[in-house]
C-alpha cells in the first residue's frame, strides 16, 4: 500500500464485522468514493445486504440500498474468508465481550486475526476497531499476522482507530465522531492516518495504538464512573423525597465544573457495561487494582437490583404481591429510539421479575421480538401482537408499568392516565399533569 493508492482511491476497503460499527463505517467509506468489501460470518446479513436490505434501522433505509443500487465494482459483500485477500485495508470491528467472570474475552478478535493471517499479503494495512486493554493490537493482533512469515513495516502495517458510536444519536455520526489513530510503527500510523483521513471530518494522529486503545477506554470509563454517581444518588435522593432528576437540572445551570449524567435501571450498550472491567483486568498485570472503577462497575451492576426492590415495595403498598402479577415492561432497547439491545438492562429486570412469579409482558416499537443472544433467550414479542404502542385499555390491564426505556414514541401522558401503577426508572413521566400519586420511582 502506497500514500498514492489511498489519495487516488484506487485500493479496496475493507469491513469485518458488520453490525452497528462496521456497517456505518463501510458506508463511510463507500460514500469516500472507494470500492469496499464487507465481510460477516453471517450469512443472513451478507443475503440481506445483497439485496440492499439494511437490518440497523436507526442508520436509515438508504444506507445499504445506494451501495448496492451503485456501481456493483465498488460495493461487495461476503462470508468467505478466502474474499479477505482482494482487500488493501483491513478494518477489524468485532465484538469484544466479557467472559463469565468479568475477563475479556478476545476470541473474535483473535479468530478474525488468524482469518486474515491465513491471506496476508505484501501491501495490506490492518486496523484494529474493537474497544480493548492496552496492548491488545501488540500483543493479540500482531503476532498471528508475523506468524505469516511477513515483517510489520516493510511488508504489512498495523494500526488501532477505536470506534465512537452512538447509535441513535442524531449530532453526529461516523463520518464526523473524531477518530483517533495510532500505528505499532511509524509507516503503520502514517498509513492509518492517511486512510482514514478520507472517510472522517477529522482525524487525531496519537503516538501508538496503546494511547489511542486507553484513550477509549478512559473516555467509556468516565462515562460509566458518572453514571454510577447520579444511580448512587438516586438511591439516596429518593428516600428523601427529592427529585434527583430537578437536582441535575438544578447543577447542569453551572456553565463550568458540571456536565449532566443521568441514572436509569443499569447500564446497557456494547462499550460502558463492558469496558472499565478490560482495564480491571490488565491492571492486574502491573500489580495494581482499579477499586474506583471496581466500585463504580458495582453500583451499576446492582442498579435492576433496586428497580426490581421498588417495584415489590409499591406492588406491596397496593396490596399486592409480586408473584402473580401482572406487569408491563415498557422498551427493551438499552437507549431510547434505536432497536439496540446488546447489554440491555431490562432483560435482567424481565428475568429477575419472571423468578419471582410475575406474568411478565413487554412493549418496545423497535423491537418486535427478542432473539437468541449471548446471555439471554426470553422467546418473548412484544405486545400487543402484531407490534405497535400499548393501548389505553391494554395499560389498565396491567398490576404495574415498568419504564425501563424513555422512547420518544410514548404518550407519558396517556401511560400516567391509564396504567394502575407506574414505576419509572427514567424520569420520563415527570412532565405529566395531574396528581399522580401511583408513580413510583425507581
Amino acid at each position: 500500500m502506497k500514500l498514492s493508492d489511498i489519495q487516488e482511491r484506487t485500493l479496496t476497503v475493507g469491513i469485518l464485522g458488520l453490525g452497528y460499527v462496521g456497517l456505518p463505517l463501510l458506508r463511510a467509506f463507500w460514500d469516500a468514493g472507494f470500492p469496499v468489501l464487507g465481510f460477516d460470518v453471517d450469512p443472513k446479513k451478507i443475503e440481506r445486504l445483497t439485496r440492499g436490505e439494511n437490518y440497523l434501522k436507526h442508520l436509515g433505509a438508504t444506507l445499504v440500498k445506494d451501495m448496492a443500487d451503485g456501481p456493483g465494482e465498488r460495493f461487495t459483500v461476503t462470508s468467505d474468508p478466502a474474499d479477505l485477500a482482494k482487500a488493501d485495508a483491513l478494518l477489524i470491528c468485532v465484538p469484544t465481550p466479557l467472559g463469565t467472570h468479568l475477563d475479556p474475552d478476545l476470541s473474535y478478535v483473535e479468530s478474525t486475526a488468524e482469518m486474515i493471517a491465513a491471506t496476508l499479503r505484501p501491501g495490506q494495512l490492518v486496523s484494529l476497531e474493537s474497544t480493548t486493554y492496552p496492548g491488545t493490537t501488540r500483543e493479540v493482533i500482531l503476532p498471528r499476522l508475523e506468524a505469516s512469515g511477513l515483517k510489520l513495516g516493510t511488508d504489512f502495517f498495523v494500526a488501532y482507530s477505536p470506534e465512537r458510536e452512538d447509535p441513535g444519536r442524531k449530532s453526529h455520526n461516523t463520518q464526523t465522531i473524531p477518530k483517533l489513530v495510532g500505528g505499532l510503527d511509524e509507516a503503520s500510523g502514517d498509513l492509518a492516518y492517511a486512510l482514514y483521513d478520507t472517510a472522517i471530518a477529522e482525524v487525531i494522529r496519537v503516538s501508538s495504538a496503546e494511547v489511542a486503545e486507553s484513550a477509549k477506554l478512559l473516555e467509556n470509563i468516565y462515562r460509566a464512573v458518572n453514571i454510577a454517581m447520579v444511580n448512587e444518588m438516586k438511591t439516596i435522593l429518593t428516600p428523601m423525597g427529592i427529585d434527583v432528576w430537578e437536582v441535575i437540572d438544578a447543577a447542569a445551570t453551572k456553565p463550568f465544573g458540571f456536565q449532566a449524567f443521568y441514572p436509569g435501571p443499569g447500564l446497557g450498550g456494547h462499550c460502558i457495561p463492558i469496558d472499565p472491567f478490560y482495564l480491571t483486568w490488565k491492571a492486574k498485570e502491573v500489580g495494581q487494582t482499579t477499586r474506583f472503577i471496581e466500585l463504580a462497575g458495582q453500583v451499576n451492576h446492582d442498579m435492576p437490583g433496586y428497580v426490581i426492590e421498588r417495584t415489590m415495595l409499591a406492588l406491596n403498598e397496593r396490596g399486592k404481591a409480586v408473584k402473580g402479577a401482572k406487569v408491563l415492561v415498557l422498551g427493551l432497547a438499552y437507549k431510547p429510539d434505536v432497536d439496540d439491545v446488546r447489554e440491555s438492562p431490562s432483560f435482567e429486570l424481565i428475568e429477575r421479575l419472571h423468578e419471582l412469579g410475575a406474568e411478565v409482558d413487554y412493549n418496545d416499537p423497535h423491537v418486535a421480538e427478542t432473539h437468541r443472544g449471548r446471555k439471554h433467550d426470553l422467546r418473548m414479542k412484544s405486545v400487543p401482537a402484531g407490534g405497535g404502542l400499548p393501548t389505553p385499555e391494554m395499560l389498565s390491564g396491567y398490576d404495574c408499568v415498568l419504564v425501563a426505556t424513555n422512547h420518544s414514541a410514548y404518550d407519558w401522558q396517556m401511560v400516567a392516565d391509564h396504567a394502575p401503577l407506574v414505576v419509572d426508572t427514567r424520569g420520563a413521566t415527570r412532565g405529566v399533569a395531574g396528581g399522580h400519586t401511583h408513580i413510583v420511582t425507581a
